[in-house]
């Protein structure tokens, strides 16, 4: 008989800016989580001993996070030597998989108390690291989808040309995103999700991303970022909208979310914050790359029996501003309850720690706001999207 996960906390890091000099460069990856690991077993009260497996997404596993990072972690917050840890990469995706597999393993009753998140440094280990200039792809895949794959950057713009995005809906759409995410800030609603670092005997206790009065003119003088000859001849129908600033932001930071067994949580006397309603993963068109949040949300609504007016909250990651755009003009949805703090595009992108970033920030906003379901979903590299309910409780 399937047993009912829940969440019980979830905690981030702020998040630094992904380069040298950024609030959060000097922390290696391992210690970064180490931290939140250390935490959310402490402020719940939970002992480490009864923590039956830590399931981390990581995307770049080279380098410093390259031996199990949290395994590593574990270790470093002092958690027993029998408590294990495995890495999960689906992309963007990576740590709302680990998620779904936390979840899902404690309804198949494999796990009682399991802690997911992710982790991503990407000032200290860039982005397609590694790939290390290879082909990911291999000869059966270019043949098929000749004359080739192409960056995220170049699917934004075929996503923006498709459903009709001009530069200044994109720009508007990441002002809104800086403007919603400083109000946030200003008020306090992300104070009680970020756990400080500490960083040279400071501490780092707010996002570092964030651009209070960032304007649509002032974003529109930034020059396209993903414009070539080859691609403009490939795709003439192709407009060249997008911009470093109205894409998401190269990040660092991590995330984790204490998920139990409903059982587990009445025995230890730990209240459950939210229940997991429903979970879909899906892929679409690998060119496109970034359209199956939307046939993630029509399959996990169908799975729930729920309408999206029926939900008060939608964090769409901001992976490129014509992602939740489409997003919402393919659905009808209600923009004013699309990403209401901001998302990636002024909070940041720290690839596989993202979609625990997003589930935190969703969590704690239905708490503040009295909401009851939210739904999250994300694009990810190659064409695939993860969808998740949940319902405040």
């Amino acid at each position: 008989m399937s047993r009912q996960a829940v969440i019980v906390d979830a905690i981030r890091t702020p998040m630094g800016r992904g380069k040298a000099g950024g609030a959060l460069s000097e922390v290696h990856p391992v210690e970064l989580l180490a931290g939140l690991l250390k935490e959310i077993v402490a402020r719940n009260g939970v002992d480490p001993t009864t923590v039956d497996d830590v399931i981390v997404g990581c995307v770049s596993q080279v380098g410093e996070q390259s031996a199990t990072p949290g395994r590593m972690a574990l270790l470093a917050a002092g958690f027993p030597t029998h408590v294990p840890s495995t890495t999960i990469d689906r992309k963007c995706g990576s740590s709302q998989q680990a998620i779904h597999f936390a979840a899902q393993g404690i309804a198949a009753g494999a796990y009682d108390i399991v802690i997911a998140g992710g982790i991503e440094s990407m000032s200290r280990i860039p982005m397609g690291s590694a790939r290390m200039g290879q082909d990911p792809f291999g000869p059966k895949v270019n043949e098929r989808f000749a004359p080739g794959l192409v960056s995220q950057g170049i699917s934004a713009e075929l996503v923006a040309s498709r459903w009709g995005f001009d530069r200044e809906d994109l720009d508007r759409y990441a002002a809104r995103s800086h403007d919603l995410a400083a109000r946030a800030r200003e008020g306090g609603g992300f104070s009680q999700e970020i756990v400080p670092v500490s960083v040279n005997g400071r501490d780092v206790s707010s996002d570092e991303t964030i651009r209070p009065g960032t304007t649509v003119d002032a974003l529109g003088q930034l020059k396209v970022s993903f414009r070539t000859d080859a691609a403009a001849e490939r795709f003439p129908e192709i407009g060249w909208h997008v911009t470093a600033g109205n894409s998401s932001q190269i990040t660092d930071g991590a995330a984790v979310l204490l998920i139990m067994s409903e059982e587990a949580a009445k025995r230890l006397g730990l209240k459950p914050r939210a229940r997991f309603v429903a979970y879909d993963v899906c892929g679409d068109d690998p060119l496109l790359m970034l359209t199956a949040p939307i046939p993630a949300t029509q399959r996990i609504l169908k799975k729930s029996g729920m309408k999206l007016g029926d939900i008060g909250h939608y964090e769409v990651n901001e992976a490129f501003a014509p992602v939740p755009l489409a997003w919402a003009k393919e659905l009808g949805a209600d923009p004013e309850r699309l990403n209401p703090r901001g998302g990636a595009i002024a909070l940041g992108h720290p690839l596989g720690a993202s979609g625990a970033r997003l589930m935190t920030t969703m969590l704690h906003a239905l708490e503040q706001t009295g909401g009851r379901y939210g739904l999250q979903t994300m694009c990810e590299a190659g064409g695939m999207a993860n969808a998740t309910i949940i319902e405040r409780l």
